[in-house]
């Protein structure tokens, strides 16, 4: 039996992220699955308040062994001392020497944190980084925004990426690509043929700025789900179908709200419809399918990018309509699975699942099982990190 660490990213220091606890849980669960010892690392991230941090933790320990992760979590702080000294790693309800044993005895890392820190790398015998934002990630280390340690090995969801159809350097690695997973079993078939809203859950603000060099010139733009959706804003003027966003909102965001609103959307705050794993589970199942765009860059770079929530939308058996980031060599269009790219295919397509519902249904959960079976994925990665020389 293997034994693995996964080092996630910003889960305990966001806990009214429900969807963005199941990006790695699916991970978790799908490994457990293969008959896999699983061991969870993370860095918590205080914030402004400390009434919230200190909340926070607990209620993450909490979900963690709602799902089976009890005593499998190494959660540490990290404090910039001095200049030249290395930061102090904390860990939180461990002991650094536990800790350390647990990661020298693993067989495995598979790394989400780009940024971790390279002391914790150097336990592991066998290190994965794995890109779930591809492209992005590879302007992010060919810019110099960010400096990843080394990695043994180097994973990634894109399907572009390493390939002659990228719009995006390699940054000299061989990638091993592989598609997102989705546990079946934790996201069953759930028909209901009673009338509901399509929804979707997003960030209204998360991503923001990318940078890329363009003919030796930095050129930024915007990349968030707002500025996608506000380029779709009269789709629901266009079909009878209800569409409903579950948006996680700041306080400044009434403007938006009110404009979303006036062109027909209703909009839930993520944090009340969604903000626990099981909440966001529930949203999912009760809707009648997905209705999602994408963040600016996964168009322009063509990257092939489909979302995690998505896969859950479709294991579910809740089709998806959600905007189209570039060919695919194993993406359906047409059949549970729509992607659109204006604003009167976005449209038509809602309509043409509500036109033969059932069978769209069934084909959205063929379409999860498929080609993202968690099981199947993972085992793949194990064949691919485990049975492979360093890269």
């Amino acid at each position: 039996m293997a034994s693995v660490v996964i080092s996630c990213y910003n889960v305990a220091s966001f806990p009214e992220g429900g969807g963005h606890f199941w990006v790695y849980m699916q991970y978790v669960q799908a490994l457990r699955a293969a008959g896999c010892e699983v061991y969870w690392l993370e860095r918590f991230r205080r914030g402004k308040d400390p009434q919230r941090d200190e909340r926070a933790i607990p209620e993450f320990f909490a979900r963690m062994a709602r799902f089976g992760m009890d005593g499998k979590v190494l959660l540490y702080t990290q404090d910039d001392g001095p200049e030249g000294i290395e930061p102090l790693l904390t860990f939180v309800g461990s002991t650094h020497q536990q800790a350390e044993t647990i990661l020298r005895r693993s067989d495995l890392l598979l790394n989400f944190h780009y940024a971790i820190d390279p002391r914790l790398l150097a336990c592991a015998r066998r290190t994965a980084l794995v890109d779930i934002d591809p492209g992005l990630l590879q302007l992010w280390i060919s810019t110099g925004q960010l400096r990843v340690p080394p990695h043994d090995c180097y994973l990634t969801i894109g399907e572009t990426v390493g390939t002659p159809a990228a719009r995006f350097p390699d940054c000299g690695f061989s990638w091993i690509r592989f598609r997102p997973p989705v546990c079946l079993d934790l996201w069953p078939y759930s028909f209901d043929p009673r009338p509901a809203p399509f929804t979707t859950v997003a960030g209204w603000w998360s991503g923001m700025w990318v940078r890329e060099v363009v003919d030796g010139r930095d050129v930024l733009y915007e990349n968030t789900k707002r500025i996608s959706f506000l380029e779709f804003v009269d789709v629901p003027t266009r079909t009878p179908q209800s569409l409903e966003l579950a948006l996680f909102l700041a306080s400044d965001d009434n403007a938006d709200l009110a404009l979303l609103q006036r062109h027909g959307w209703r909009v839930q705050r993520s944090q009340d419809v969604a903000g626990t794993p099981e909440q966001y589970r529930s949203y999912v199942q009760q809707s009648r399918g997905e209705f999602s765009c994408a963040k600016p860059s996964c168009m322009k770079l063509q990257n092939a990018w489909i979302s995690d929530r998505t896969l859950c939308y479709l294991a579910s058996g809740k089709p998806a309509v959600v905007q189209h980031t570039g060919p695919s060599d194993y993406l359906p269009n047409g059949l549970g699975l729509h992607r659109f790219t204006t604003l009167d295919e976005a449209a038509a397509a809602v309509d043409l699942v509500n036109r033969d519902y059932e069978r769209q249904c069934r084909a959205a959960r063929d379409i999860a099982a498929t080609w993202f079976d968690g099981t199947a994925v993972l085992e793949h990665i194990l064949n691919a990190t485990l049975g492979a020389p360093a890269c």
